[in-house]
């Protein structure tokens, strides 16, 4: 006996919405589709190399840099000096990256002295490269005939010397802080989403160099973002016919970006610690109401309001 084909007379039961099902298959392809197409970006000339299809741009800018940017002006700017923002972790990224490949930048210096001087509070003066420094210095006196007798030495000006040293280090990164996720499926259309948060940690801290004493101490914490989403069909569009597609987007927040918003926030606190303190002080006394300044004040009377020992430090004010 002749078998009966989908909508045909006489079919059977199961195929009666056979319609309907091929409907919701055909417009499941369709947003199958676009979601890839939006989410697909294909070199104009795939035999060029990579990264001719985009131009570079300038790093984007965090809520804590322009935080940074927008603090009231010093009464005047202060010297300091950086010499290295190690990686204290001990984190290397998971497999299948490379096991020598860290989970944080090891650029962190240069993103803390990038900072110090954006944010107009600060004289930063090379440290970390000192020795290229004066090797350089060498190469201009050498560079000058040599004086005579009865002439001065070749004026080249002194180093600058810093009165505060900024020290600290990447202390924490902590993997999978928090995950979750939610899918569905229906008749072989399904899609599901899943995010991870992962944590970095930095600590700086102040220091007076002429008695070493540490001056301010703070220490900020950044969260690092990923998501991922995932559409899939499996089901027989037609008799004999089985349609399987899959399609899927994935968005990690860079790392670098988080340690550099990491590093302006603490320096912006350092800033308000010290203003608070009279360790250094603002051009006009009345900015420390500035709304910048008003925000940092509160979120560390909120912090220090929710640490359990606080209130017993305070005589429970």
């Amino acid at each position: 006996m002749e078998a009966t084909q989908p909508g045909e007379a006489g079919a059977p039961e199961p195929y009666a919405t056979y319609k309907v099902i091929r409907a919701v298959a055909r417009l499941s392809v369709l947003i199958l589709m676009l979601v890839l197409e939006s989410c697909t970006s294909i070199p104009p000339h795939a035999d060029e190399p990579a990264g001719v299809g985009k131009q570079a741009h300038l790093t984007p800018a965090s809520d804590s840099y322009r935080d940074l940017l927008h603090l009231p002006r010093p009464k005047g700017r202060i010297t300091v000096a950086v010499y290295g923002i190690r990686d204290q972790t001990g984190q290397y990224k998971p497999a299948p990256d490379s096991s020598f490949s860290t989970a944080v930048t090891q650029g962190a210096t240069s993103i803390l002295v990038k900072a110090l001087n954006d944010s107009q509070w600060f004289v930063p003066v090379e440290r970390e490269n000192l020795q290229d420094v004066l090797t350089e210095r060498r190469v201009v006196r050498a560079a000058e005939p040599a004086p005579a007798a009865s002439t001065t030495p070749p004026n080249l000006p002194a180093l600058l010397p810093a009165s505060i040293l900024i020290e600290g280090a990447i202390v924490g990164y902590d993997s999978n802080i928090k995950t979750g996720g939610a899918g569905a499926s229906y008749l072989g259309i399904g899609a599901n989403a899943q995010y991870r948060t992962d944590q970095v940690t930095i600590s700086l801290r102040a220091i007076d160099i002429r008695s070493g004493r540490i001056l301010h101490s703070v220490s900020t914490t950044k969260a690092i973002y990923s998501t991922q989403v995932d559409l899939n069909v499996y089901r027989f569009v037609r008799y004999q016919h089985l349609l399987q597609m899959e399609v899927g987007y994935a968005r990690d927040e860079p790392a670098q970006l988080c340690v550099a918003d990491a590093i302006e926030a603490a320096v912006v606190n350092l800033i308000v610690q010290g203003v608070q303190a009279n360790t250094w002080a603002l051009d006009a006394p009345s900015d420390l109401d500035s709304p910048v300044f008003r925000r940092y004040i509160e979120e560390q009377r909120t912090v220090m309001n929710d640490y359990p020992g606080a209130h017993a430090k305070t005589g429970g004010s």
